[in-house]
């Protein structure tokens, strides 16, 4: 019997001198308590470890209990009373075994954990972890630092809960045990707060690094992949709690304000495998990101808030943090960086930002990240989304920024659509310089002329895709018919009647080229596909079609024939403003030669 083997092993070790227990008897006490646990002698096996003359046995070799009693718990269901004996035993060991080898034993079944199962592990061994840990006199930062490490790196490899549906259900645990986990920490964060008051000890600011690299791994994850929004019908949201938890950490270790302003990083190792080092000041700006996320958007310890700055020097602050999530393709990520560029552009009058600001590199970066998303992300909203934020960025700028704004955004967004609206709103601010009183050097005269030199040319000449550029010659003919109804010659503000030459060289000839071969191009493709279909006796047969350089989707005859005709639209349509904008300069050419005669 299970029992009967364990007390012959006890009554032999009672007897020995606690230098004198051998590797054998560690064994055959590991295996018969083992035996017990499974055998369901649980309540037994409760009764040896309270027996105070097993007190020395127990700190020696205790711990090898761990990983039976560990499976044994998830073993039986909850209002089992040998589940109940499994708890109390396991609150015996952490207050009676050796803490150095309790305490490996407890981070070796953190770690051997996987699945459905890892929250539920963390969750049992936090309270004897951290009952261990504060027993613990040398070392203390490091155990502490390690224990959490290895806890994060395991919760990291579970999915986090996103939708309102997920984070209610909790299926594996998470929500519950990321809160569980703060819990555990929060004594020895007292123990930081309390030191820090009487001096700056070493051990001290080890074991705030170590809370501090903790706190860095939470906000990447799981705060920076977490939905955080309020949401309706759960009253207290526990990502939520977790991020107000993080937060007042890093508060209370007087390390939230040196984060969001001094862009403080921690004292990263130094590593001499660059990858390593690469992955580590990767992770240190995601963590930076949501940092700035929580504070600015959601405004987690705002109270803590220093308001002395100004909406401009907060923007540059988070340009860095809104590049960092901008480039990222997860749905949440990016959604966090939309809003944070959002959040900083609200808060300042339009007009406000200068010119100068457009010297950092991240004033230009971002701008082009932000074209990417609206252009390349699959997620709608997101795209409409970007659109409106890069209008707000555009109205925030002082004349000249706009100005320089516009000329970088021309030469790099590499997409019709945006460079269509970029010279839609060069056309508003045209407008706004000639309807008001003040005068606007940027957008009159030969900086005008210089911007118009990017906007009115076809970037191939007349070899340039009609079809694909359509959205950008539509606004720029469109532009230029604005500038000859609304400038007079004599006037000549803009300056677009002294350009007119090479505007009709390098715009207006190479667009009637191109008109004409493109549409020579599409009806010819047109009378093929006729000719193919009356071959074929089917209009059903399925092809392919190339438009724009991109293959389209399989089509059958018709739909292809339905596209074509659409692009041929296109260019009379084009062909029509063409036409409107040459007669417009015929006409008040004219009127000026009469005038001169």
């Amino acid at each position: 019997m299970a029992v009967d083997e364990l007390q012959a092993i006890i009554q032999r070790c009672q007897i020995l001198e606690e230098a004198d227990f051998k590797g054998e008897d560690f064994n055959l006490f590991q295996v018969a308590g083992q035996k017990c646990l499974e055998d369901g002698y649980a309540a037994q096996l409760l009764e040896v470890i309270q027996n105070e003359k097993n007190k020395v046995i127990i700190k020696n070799m205790g711990w090898n209990l761990i990983s039976p009693l560990v499976r044994c718990i998830f073993m039986y269901k909850l209002e089992d009373d040998k589940r109940e004996h499994c708890l109390k035993i396991l609150d015996q060991l952490a207050q009676l075994c050796n803490p150095k080898e309790l305490f490996l034993g407890l981070l070796e079944q953190i770690e051997q954990t996987s699945g459905e199962q890892v929250c539920q592990t963390v969750m049992l061994l936090l309270q004897p972890l951290q009952t261990v840990l504060l027993k613990l006199q040398n070392k203390k930062a490091y155990s502490v630092g390690l224990s959490l490490a290895m806890i994060m790196n395991q919760l990291t490899a579970l999915p986090v809960p996103y939708t309102k549906q997920q984070i209610q259900e909790d299926k594996l645990g998470l929500c519950q045990c990321c809160n569980a986990v703060v819990d555990f920490a929060k004594p020895f964060v007292n123990e930081v707060v309390k030191n820090m008051e009487k001096s700056s000890e070493y051990n001290d600011m080890e074991l705030k690094e170590e809370l501090l690299k903790f706190c860095m791994k939470s906000l990447k994850y799981p705060l920076l992949t977490a939905q955080l929004e309020q949401l309706e019908g759960i009253e207290e949201h526990p990502f939520r709690r977790f991020a107000t938890e993080i937060i007042d950490i890093l508060w209370d270790i007087r390390e939230l304000i040196p984060l969001v302003f001094l862009h403080r990083k921690g004292k990263s190792p130094h590593w001499e495998n660059q990858e390593f080092a690469d992955i580590e000041q990767k992770n240190s700006a995601d963590s930076l990101a949501c940092l700035s996320y929580l504070m600015f958007v959601q405004h987690f310890g705002i109270d803590y808030f220093p308001v002395v700055f100004s909406p401009s020097y907060l923007l540059q602050c988070n340009m860095t943090h809104i590049e960092v999530l901008l480039k990222r393709t997860e749905e949440s990520m990016l959604s966090k960086g939309l809003d944070l560029f959002e959040s900083g552009l609200l808060r300042m009058e339009d007009n406000s930002l200068l010119h100068q600001y457009l010297e950092f590199r991240d004033f230009i970066d971002v701008p082009q990240d932000l074209v990417k998303v609206m252009t390349l992300c699959p997620i709608e909203h997101l795209r409409k989304k970007s659109l409106n934020i890069l209008q707000l960025f555009i109205d925030k700028f002082d004349a000249e920024g706009k100005y320089t704004l516009f000329r970088c955004l021309l030469k790099t967004s590499n997409h019709a659509g945006v460079e269509g609206y970029v010279i839609k709103n060069i056309k508003d601010q045209i407008h706004l310089s000639l309807t008001k009183a003040c005068d606007n050097i940027w957008f009159t005269g030969h900086h005008l002329v210089s911007l118009l030199d990017l906007v009115l040319l076809l970037p191939e000449g007349a070899e340039t895709d009609l079809l694909q550029n359509s959205d950008r010659i539509m606004a720029s003919l469109n532009l230029l018919r604005y500038l000859v109804i609304k400038d007079c010659e004599s006037d000549n503000q803009t300056g677009v009647w002294t350009t007119l030459a090479k505007i009709e060289q390098n715009f207006l000839k190479p667009l009637h080229v191109g008109l004409n071969m493109s549409k020579a191009h599409y009806e010819a493709e047109i009378k093929n596909k006729k000719e193919n279909r009356r071959e074929a006796h089917s209009s059903n047969t399925v092809c392919s079609l190339t438009v724009s350089g991109e293959k389209m989707p399989a089509m059958t005859t018709d739909m292809q024939l339905q596209v074509l005709h659409s692009a041929l639209f296109t260019f009379d349509l084009i062909e029509s403003v063409l036409a409107r904008v040459e007669e417009l300069i015929e006409v008040k050419t004219k009127a000026v030669m009469d005038e001169n005669s």
